[in-house]
């Protein structure tokens, strides 16, 4: 009898543990592309106060120190270097320094960066060859590449997570950036392929759509007063969300508590898309 409640305790004891380990990223190692601002920024700190291991990469070397040194004071573990994702070499860098540093092993890979281009509000026939380079390079091929050079690391892991940061424009229409948003819906798609294609090398893959949030990037649209209403209008909470409202969803799609989660796209809009006709909020 001792031995029998020995053996129950033993398995309690283990449940109890299981159930921890599912809400922490503790041991785990993460990439997070475009890490120093805005909701980017977010993830890193959201993924490191979960215990995990980050690097992160920015084009720009003075706002990566800045960060670097923000995150060490508070004791995040967070390395990151230059990179313009863009670029193929400076990826296939990116990949091979992640790599020596994880030990070739990767758990988590968050494709985060991206741009509008130099014009995001062009309609379609206005767009030059270009337009189209810089923008599907920067957002789509970029995302696809690194999917790709990271793929053996996520497999050597045994439990790999991608997570693209995509769009509510690619799940729904718009009337200008037709470009930008072709590359979110690109993401969303693939997110279905790699769930599907890498789900027998225990790699799950989804996507982040998220609609209007404060940060760098839509701060010159968001400044515009009236076009900071109408999107507010049109948005059934009635606000613009914050980063960490996003970072909050990635850093779950991580979790061991998100293991059967896989091939989604999960839109962060405050019912933005799910809007059919809304009556004005009193």
């Amino acid at each position: 009898m001792a031995q029998e409640g020995n053996g129950t305790a033993s398995r309690c004891s283990s449940r109890n543990s299981d159930n921890e380990n599912r809400w922490s990223l503790q041991g785990m190692n993460a990439l997070v592309t475009g890490g120093t601002k805005g909701i980017g920024r977010a993830i890193v700190e959201e993924l490191a106060g979960l215990g995990a291991t980050v690097y992160t990469c920015s084009r720009n070397e003075a706002e990566l120190n800045e960060c670097l040194k923000d995150w060490k004071s508070k004791g995040f573990h967070v390395a990151g270097s230059t990179c313009d994702v863009s670029s193929r070499l400076e990826r296939e860098k990116l990949m091979l320094t992640v790599s020596s540093l994880f030990d070739s092993k990767l758990n988590i890979l968050i494709n985060n960066a991206g741009t509008l281009g130099t014009n995001s509000g062009k309609p379609t026939v206005d767009y030059t060859a270009e337009d189209f380079s810089f923008i599907m390079t920067t957002n789509f091929e970029s995302a696809y590449h690194l999917s790709q050079l990271a793929h053996p690391f996520l497999k050597a892991s045994g439990t790999g997570s991608i997570v693209f940061l995509s769009s509510v424009c690619g799940v729904v229409s718009l009337s200008v950036g037709s470009i930008y948003a072709a590359t979110k819906g690109a993401m969303n798609q693939l997110t279905k392929n790699l769930a599907c294609e890498w789900a027998k090398d225990n790699i799950r893959s989804n996507s982040v759509a998220p609609y209007f949030i404060y940060s760098p990037l839509t701060g010159p649209l968001l400044g515009n007063e009236e076009f900071h209403e109408e999107a507010v209008a049109r948005t059934p909470l009635g606000r613009i969300g914050e980063p960490k409202e996003v970072s909050s969803l990635v850093a779950f799609l991580c979790l061991p508590a998100a293991s059967y989660i896989t091939g989604q796209t999960i839109c962060v809009d405050g019912g933005f898309t799910v809007n059919g006709f809304s009556f004005p909020r009193a």
